[in-house]
């Protein structure tokens, strides 16, 4: 499936796309967060989202942000764009996930609909992204996650998602692919600390994670 959507400004997609991934990732959307997102001013968010509101692509609720009906929209394509370019740098031209994140961002705003419907089934129609996120349009179903912080010592599990809120984590991607800790992959906790960090065995390797990505990282039992 290719969505089309009416044509719009790079920076207009960016934010929708911001919008998106903060409330995907359950977190309330507010300028300050944007900000940080996107590491430019918070003025320069202000005066954006207010463009936005004329535009009738977000809505504001006291100072929480949301996507309207055509904002939503915008975003899904977007985000859909991004997360199979990341597919196809990572999985046939054999990128980095750092490099990948870096090439999909501006893949993203240029893809267009024949494109991308050509490599969705080049790819063989995926359902996540290479961090296990889920591409919009696709038959992705949700598994029966937790966070990794809730698993307790001596317990099993499978990596199955990578929030976005750690791609935008300076060097996060590079440290979880080098450790293979990556969707798909099996590991078992063998400590945790009092602050929340834990210690896992994947690959035979021991690994400590800090409460920041464990709190982030998704996996399932076993």
């Amino acid at each position: 499936m290719a969505y089309s959507t009416p044509e719009y400004h790079p920076a207009f997609e960016e934010y929708c796309e911001t919008i998106y991934e903060l409330a995907e990732d359950d977190l309330n959307v507010i300028q300050a967060r944007i900000a940080d997102r996107l590491d430019i001013s918070r003025p320069a968010v202000s005066e954006m989202i207010r463009r936005m509101e004329k535009e009738g692509l977000v809505a504001t609720d006291g100072t929480v942000i949301s996507l309207t009906a055509e904002g939503q929209d915008l975003a899904v394509s977007v985000v859909r764009r991004h997360r199979l370019a990341e597919r196809f740098l990572t999985d046939m031209l054999g990128l980095s996930w750092t490099d990948a994140h870096y090439e999909a961002g501006k893949w993203e705003h240029v893809i267009s609909p024949l494109v991308e419907s050509a490599l969705d089934k080049l790819l063989g129609r995926p359902t996540t992204c290479p961090h296990g996120n889920p591409i919009p349009g696709s038959s992705y179903e949700e598994p029966d996650s937790r966070h990794l912080v809730e698993v307790a010592v001596g317990e099993g599990f499978t990596v199955s998602r990578i929030t976005e809120e750690l791609e935008f984590t300076e060097g996060m991607l590079d440290f979880l692919e080098e450790s293979a800790l990556i969707p798909g992959k099996r590991g078992t906790v063998t400590a945790a600390s009092p602050d929340g960090t834990v210690t896992i065995e994947i690959d035979g390797n021991h690994l400590g994670v800090g409460v920041f990505a464990a709190e982030r990282i998704l996996v399932t039992a076993g």
